[in-house]
């Protein structure tokens, strides 16, 4: 699992900026780009003392791409970042009831490390994201892996969610985990013996105090015994 740095707020704006402006430069033709360039050339040469070389002639044109996007301020995206993490921090947000188990069982903490696995977890993985959690994502399905990576691109958590085509057996955490969430589609496939083996790393690899949770019936059916766990 890799291990990530907080990011600031300010540091999330400036990456903001910069995909806003390099999607504009994809989306226009070649002369449209040239002709930013063009002005951007004029308006440096009108001040004085300035050096234009490549790096300053850059910023220009992207200050002026800034400008034509009409690109919020540090302090108005901020404060619409705020209200949205807020929102995304709600269980409801993501299809989570209120008395969800995963709600009432983990209370995530920024920077614990997370193992989310199975298909249809998808809702959990994005939730601990928004609580600051560094999420591994396994699922059997390359189709489930590409929705998780969608959804936490849209909801700006992409470097919280860490998404692998993988299953249990043949994976082991690279850090301390601090919590285990399993849906039923994270054991099949596996033998009895396999099954053992895969809860006793995961036991071995969660820090002291950490959660697991485990979901053990599906339609009806027992998809993990009790006695198993």
């Amino acid at each position: 699992m890799a291990l990530h740095p907080p990011r600031s707020l300010k540091h999330e704006y400036e990456l903001y900026i910069e995909r806003e402006i390099e999607d504009y430069k994809d989306s226009i033709p070649r002369n449209a780009l040239l002709s930013i360039g063009d002005e951007a050339v004029a308006t440096l040469s009108a001040q004085p003392q300035i050096s234009l070389d490549e790096l300053v002639l850059c910023d220009e044109v992207d200050r002026i791409i800034t400008l034509r996007l009409r690109l919020p301020t540090y302090e108005t995206w901020k404060r619409r970042r705020l209200r949205m993490l807020e929102r995304y921090r709600r269980p409801q947000h993501w299809g989570l009831a209120a008395d969800d188990a995963l709600v009432r069982a983990f209370r995530p903490a920024a920077e614990s490390h997370v193992l989310v696995a199975g298909a249809s977890a998808e809702s959990s993985a994005l939730y601990l994201a928004a609580h600051g959690c560094d999420v591994t994502s396994l699922e059997h399905e390359q189709g489930a892996v590409e929705r998780v990576i969608v959804a936490a691109e849209a909801a700006g958590l992409s470097e919280r969610v860490h998404t692998f085509v993988a299953d249990l057996a043949g994976w082991s955490p690279a850090a301390p985990l601090n919590a285990v969430v399993c849906t039923p589609a994270a054991f099949a496939g596996l033998s009895v013996t396999e099954r053992a083996r895969v809860f006793e790393l995961l036991k071995s690899a969660t820090a002291d105090g950490g959660v697991h949770l485990v979901q053990t019936i599906i339609a009806g059916q027992t998809a993990v015994t009790t006695d198993e766990l």
